[in-house]
């Protein structure tokens, strides 16, 4: 094509039609940048993501949340930087989260006052209630939120001096492990022996009868009973066998006992060889179990059956399969179903009772929430230190606990766990994969190259 002066104007206008173009499409792309965002998670476990117990506790929390973060000014140090990445997860589901950094090194002054040990230390706050984080990640940062969103304190009392299992012990049968997590979300656990106090403290938010192993005296009972007609809330972990002075007490709530310890065959197929374990995999309607998938698992776990008794309602927690039944032999041996003896499940291994405080008040002066809540389970181990490990046996202990003591909301928030992220592979693989990559992949590139080149020097 023969170039004149009205083709170079023609050439010339396209380059400007299209250099405005690109440039108004570039100004329309930053645009669209400032006023709309979209950001996509495409890590395998979703590791960038803000998980959806945490996006569920913000939507709990109407209030501002302010944050001081105590961290050097510097390029040098990422920590102002991992904190803001955090933060930002959080943003996305709650606008009026207000992020600070403060220089230590700018406001000793301030640094002291607060106590400020380490750098990168925050301060949260939230109606007009704060707490310290050191070591930041999502699931710290949550539970934090998760205590100052509670109402106020709550005590979890222990009954002790019967040889119960001990709040803060360390042995397997013990709940050392699962009071240290609910520390972490709030809870403050003490031990109250009954013999030394007059009465139950009036601030107890939930009592605990975990399986204790010498009866109970008389006054001590009463303690018991007068602490539930004034309204209290009782978790009463029961092991098969005595009740240790309690009768009175479980028929007041309209409760009985299965005799014998329940045997499930459905465990062996997990490879569980004790026959006294019992597995729950269905659950029910009660906001305690709602909408819970977990499996979980009752080492040496007793049947309880209800009676209507003082206007207690009670509903199914955990129930058993039908293959189950209650063994009122000696777990030794082959051990079988014996109609004249035993007790053919489904067999019901927890109720939660109610009643409204009205019912409870009468003729009394004293009435705390607008409902009592009791527990009673028949088994005691599925929250010790040696089986709260065991798939949903934590979580449906958090649960129970946020329900006796009024704090619903926290119910369906499970605990956070780390997801593994590591590659684990065997030695044999890592040698195959050196293999490839150091002498396999090398060799087909090289071979490659050299058939071009041959194919080019014949051409």
């Amino acid at each position: 094509m023969r170039i004149n002066n009205k083709v170079r104007m023609q050439l010339r206008l396209q380059n400007i039609i299209f250099l405005l173009l690109l440039l108004s499409m570039t100004g329309l792309l930053g645009w669209l940048s400032q006023r709309y965002s979209f950001e996509a998670d495409l890590t395998a476990n979703q590791r960038n993501t803000l998980s959806e117990a945490s996006v569920k506790l913000l939507q709990r929390m109407p209030e501002p949340i302010r944050i001081t973060a105590f961290a050097q000014d510097s390029e040098l140090l990422p920590t102002r930087r991992k904190i803001r990445e955090l933060i930002k997860r959080y943003l996305r589901h709650k606008a009026d989260i207000q992020l600070r950094f403060i220089d230590p090194n700018t406001e000793p002054d301030r640094v002291r006052r607060e106590g400020i040990s380490v750098d990168g230390e925050l301060i949260v706050e939230y109606q007009e209630r704060h707490e310290k984080i050191q070591n930041l990640n999502e699931e710290t940062l949550t539970n934090t939120l998760q205590r100052l969103l509670r109402s106020g304190e709550q005590n979890i009392v222990f009954i002790g001096g019967h040889g119960e299992r001990e709040a803060d012990g360390q042995a397997n049968h013990d709940y050392g492990l699962f009071i240290k997590q609910l520390a972490s979300k709030g809870l403050q656990a003490s031990t109250l022996v009954l013999s030394t106090q007059p009465e139950i403290p009036a601030d107890t938010s939930v009592l605990i009868i975990a399986g204790p192993q010498v009866d109970y005296l008389s006054g001590e009972v009463k303690m018991i009973q007068d602490y539930l007609d004034k309204g209290g809330n009782l978790l009463w972990l029961h092991d098969p066998g005595s009740r240790y002075g309690l009768d009175s007490l479980a028929e007041s709530m309209g409760i009985s006992f299965v005799p014998g310890t329940i045997v499930d065959p459905t465990t062996q197929v997990l490879g569980i060889s004790d026959p006294s374990f019992a597995l729950v995999t269905g659950y029910g309607s009660h906001p305690i179990v709602k909408d819970f998938t977990y499996m979980t698992l009752y080492p040496r776990a007793s049947g309880l059956e209800h009676f209507e008794k003082n206007n207690w309602k009670a509903e199914v927690l955990l129930q058993t399969v039908e293959r189950s039944w209650s063994e009122t032999s000696n777990l030794e041996g082959a051990v079988d179903f014996d109609e004249k003896y035993d007790v053919a499940g489904p067999l019901t291994i927890g109720f939660a009772l109610s009643r409204n405080n009205a019912d409870v008040a009468e003729n009394k002066t004293e009435v705390a929430q607008s409902s009592q809540r009791v527990v009673v389970l028949g088994d005691g181990d599925f929250i010790s230190n040696a089986y709260l490990g065991n798939q949903g046996n934590q979580d449906l202990g958090y649960n129970i606990i946020n329900w006796l003591s009024h704090d619903d909301n926290f119910i369906s928030i499970p605990s956070t766990t780390a997801l593994d992220t590591e590659l684990v592979l065997e030695e044999r693989t890592w040698s195959l994969l050196g293999l490839l990559f150091l002498i396999v992949i090398p060799l087909l590139l090289l071979t490659a190259g050299i058939v071009i080149w041959v194919r080019r020097r014949k051409r």
